[in-house]
């Protein structure tokens, strides 16, 4: 199935966020990276980026990452990587951008992180496992999972936003989702739980880092 596509909706993406989410999305996203993150100089994958607004955030904690920028949408891509040109100093060399999705990745590139941030939500429950048994392919047992996105509504005002957004991301992006999938059971289906996570608008956005269950003494 090809993967949502959100070149007609690049432009104007994240100031219609802005608008109905203010600051929260890039407040979520901006905690999973200061808690999650390795240390050091860890090889980062981030998937499904957009316009990469949070990659300042990302280089100023991990200014030693190797980081690979992978996005479907061409007009995004372009976004971000404009971003990183604006970014002082030479973090800019670290950063591999690339045009596809996980299906794009090579046989040999292993992370100690994987970054997505509103992505798996774009996705039925039988694609986001596909794509997610893909991912493990290129991680290790000690891998960082961080994801920000949002729950199952339970509030009237939630199921609304809910359905406007499947809608039109659905007509633009050719989301084919209709509905939030379960992304907590589809994680822990790789043998992944939360380690950490935080909520933000009465639990509409929830941030979490998952990784492989700790043990007793940990």
């Amino acid at each position: 199935m090809p993967t949502p596509n959100f070149d007609r909706v690049a432009r104007f993406y994240d100031p219609l966020s802005q608008l109905v989410f203010g600051t929260t999305l890039l407040q979520a996203q901006c905690a999973a990276l200061a808690e999650g993150l390795p240390a050091g100089a860890p090889r980062v994958l981030f998937i499904g980026g957009g316009s990469g607004e949070v990659l300042p955030k990302l280089v100023a904690l991990r200014p030693m990452a190797e980081v690979l920028y992978l996005e479907a949408s061409a007009a995004m891509l372009a976004q971000a990587q404009a971003r990183v040109r604006e970014l002082p100093g030479g973090v800019a060399r670290r950063i591999s951008f690339r045009h596809g999705s996980e299906t794009s990745l090579r046989a040999n590139e292993q992370f100690d992180a994987v970054v997505a941030f509103f992505l798996f939500d774009l996705f039925p429950e039988p694609e986001l496992a596909a794509m997610l048994n893909h991912l493990r392919r290129h991680t290790h047992a000690g891998t960082q999972w961080l994801v920000a996105d949002f729950t199952p509504p339970q509030r009237w005002w939630q199921r609304g936003l809910h359905w406007l957004m499947y809608t039109f991301f659905g007509l633009t992006a050719g989301v084919r989702g209709r509905r939030l999938p379960n992304i907590a059971a589809a994680m822990a289906t790789l043998g992944l739980a939360p380690r950490w996570q935080q909520h933000w608008r009465g639990g509409l956005v929830e941030a979490s880092v998952y990784g492989a269950p700790l043990s007793p003494k940990q």
